[in-house]
């Protein structure tokens, strides 16, 4: 007897083994398009297990694939014939789309729809299906009925995104919405779903919908999150001052926190919208009863106001610092300010020797490994901004020493790389930037990068170094902000090494240098430059994006603007530039989805 049960169960296990093994042929078929491979042994195994749905569908779907439409309709009818099942029902109805058998197919399909009277369970389930089939206004149709037989869910997520498919972008936003009102910890989901069909441009068709609807909820039912919804809608556009009125808004209704207020200064400031940065700022303060959160308000303002300061505005702003530390001291809680003041005498008061005094007295606070570091870092780059290489050479590496494989640490042997790279030491350079390319900061692995490959194709070419070494002085010029000094030199290497491969790279820098004094139509001829003579090196890509922008945003030019983004977006798909320039293509051509 006991023989006998292992016999039987030695074939069960083996058959079991064999329909397992034939599932996996069959399928590997199905993916390589071998349906009539597949098709055989997906008979076979139905034969075995007639009430496997997933076989059923395999085979249905292998003979659409076949055009073999009667054979699909033989399997789903007298499947059906067993149990109307409502999945099927839907499989069937495509089948007949198929043959063009249109009106038949219609029938089926409001037959699986009115399933659900009786049955709302299967709301999700047979929805699905249509959605299977791309027969959204039949899936639409489901999910509103589902509204009226079952209040107590919510189909809107499911609705927004086939309306979403659709094009439909109005109502997508309304179902978008009311899942918001449904479920508000889903809001930032929403965000990322939503975020490709809204633009920059405030009067773009499909940023007024969504806005008129926010402001809409926000009448009837005001809570939080439509107005952290319109603040974010705000941020797309850059109305970093509107979005400012909105959360004003949420922080009175919910006055815990400043982190909120705190991001958009900061983004505001970098989008160099800085009287909306200064703004919020200011509003912190008057709010504020955190030292910390002061200090932090208080330095952002005095960086702000530095921009663009004269000489007169520096002497206040050096008596603002002063006040700063008379009023909260000079302790470990105020060094990011002493950090700031630092850099502030040193760049832009030009007084080094202060700047230097200044931040060793910090040194000798009680203050982390981490701040130490911190305060060193700009010690030795105020060290390069006088030329004194092997002096802050000590400093970084100290750093290095003391903070191994931190992110502060690796920033420390960048600048060791560049300051070697300053001095001429191409060599050493090249060997630390080497170990950066695998950096746990990507910033700093891919400036790494970027300056080796400046190094390594620039060194051989000449074997003085002439051009690398005028390059290299012309980048220590612009460090130390000493601009004309910088395009006279690398107008010198465009004289002087015409020709070689570094004339790209030079009359790249150049063009960034001046843009930055806002010499805009010359830096236009330079990447026009780069354009015409260089268009198969590694630049080519930034130029078109810089010279882009550059159209777009001062030199009044959208449409050539917008030949040079659609050039990136189908010469360049590899490129770090590719996402924005498609969007701001879309932004200019006036399409209603971004």
């Amino acid at each position: 007897m006991q023989q006998r049960f292992f016999i039987i169960l030695f074939i069960f296990i083996s058959f079991s083994g064999f329909a397992q093994n034939s599932e996996e042929q069959a399928e590997i078929y199905y993916k390589k398009a071998e349906f009539k491979k597949a098709e055989l042994i997906y008979k076979n195994l139905l034969k075995e297990k007639p009430l496997n749905y997933n076989y059923i569908y395999k085979l249905v779907d292998i003979y659409q694939q076949l055009e073999q439409y009667d054979d699909a309709e033989n399997i789903l009818t007298q499947r059906l014939s067993i149990r109307r099942n409502p999945e099927l029902v839907v499989v069937l109805g495509y089948n007949f789309q198929l043959k063009d058998s249109i009106a038949t197919a219609n029938k089926l399909y409001d037959e699986a729809i009115a399933f659900v009277d009786d049955k709302p369970n299967y709301i999700y389930i047979i929805a699905k299906k249509f959605e299977d089939y791309s027969l959204s206004d039949q899936a639409i149709r489901i999910y509103e009925k589902g509204k009226t037989l079952t209040p107590d869910r919510n189909y809107s997520i499911q609705l927004a995104r086939i309306y979403g498919d659709q094009g439909n972008v109005e109502q997508m936003f309304v179902n978008y919405v009311d899942y918001i009102h449904y479920k508000p910890n889903h809001l930032n989901n929403v965000k990322r779903s939503i975020s490709d069909f809204i633009s920059e441009n405030k009067d773009n068709e499909n940023n007024i919908h969504l806005r008129r609807l926010l402001l809409k909820k926000i009448q009837q039912n005001p809570e939080t999150y439509w107005y952290e919804m319109l603040s974010w809608l705000y941020v797309q556009e850059k109305a970093y001052n509107k979005s400012f009125i909105q959360e004003k808004a949420l922080y009175k209704r919910n006055p815990e926190s400043l982190d909120r207020l705190i991001e958009l200064a900061v983004t505001a400031q970098k989008d160099n919208d800085d009287d909306t940065a200064k703004s919020i700022f200011n509003y912190i303060l008057e709010i504020t009863q955190d030292p910390s959160t002061a200090l932090t308000a208080h330095q952002y303002i005095l960086e702000i106001d530095t921009k663009n300061a004269d000489d007169k505005m520096l002497k206040q702003i050096d008596e603002t610092y002063n006040n700063l530390f008379t009023e909260f001291g000079k302790s470990e809680l105020t060094l990011p300010l002493q950090l700031a003041y630092g850099k502030f005498l040193a760049f832009n008061q030009k007084d080094t020797e202060a700047a230097t005094t200044f931040l060793k007295k910090s040194l000798k606070l009680n203050v982390s490994k981490f701040q130490e570091a911190k305060v060193k870092l700009l010690l030795a780059d105020i060290l390069v901004l006088q030329e004194k290489f092997n002096e802050a050479l000590i400093f970084y590496s100290q750093i290095q020493a003391n903070l191994k494989n931190s992110t502060i640490a690796q920033e420390a042997r960048f600048k060791v790389a560049k300051t070697s790279y300053y001095k001429g030491d191409f060599d050493w350079a090249e060997s630390q930037l080497k170990i950066l390319k695998s950096s746990t900061s990507q910033l700093i692995a891919n400036d790494a990068l970027d300056l080796k490959l400046l190094i390594s194709d620039n060194k051989y070419e000449d074997s003085t170094q002439t051009a690398l070494k005028y390059y290299a002085k012309a980048d220590l010029f612009s460090f130390q902000n000493k601009i004309d000094d910088a395009i006279s030199l690398l107008d010198k290497i465009l004289e002087e090494h015409k020709g070689e491969s570094i004339t790209d790279q030079a009359l790249y820098q150049q063009a960034k240098l001046y843009e930055k004094k806002k010499q805009y139509t010359k830096a236009e001829a330079n990447y026009q430059v780069i354009i015409k003579d260089y268009g198969e090196d590694i630049l080519i890509d930034d130029t078109l994006y810089y010279l882009a922008e550059l159209y777009n945003n001062h030199l009044a030019k959208p449409e050539e603007a917008k030949l040079l983004y659609e050039k990136i977006i189908f010469e360049h798909q590899d490129s770090i530039y590719f996402i924005e320039a498609r969007k701001k293509f879309r932004m200019l051509r006036g399409d209603s989805i971004n």
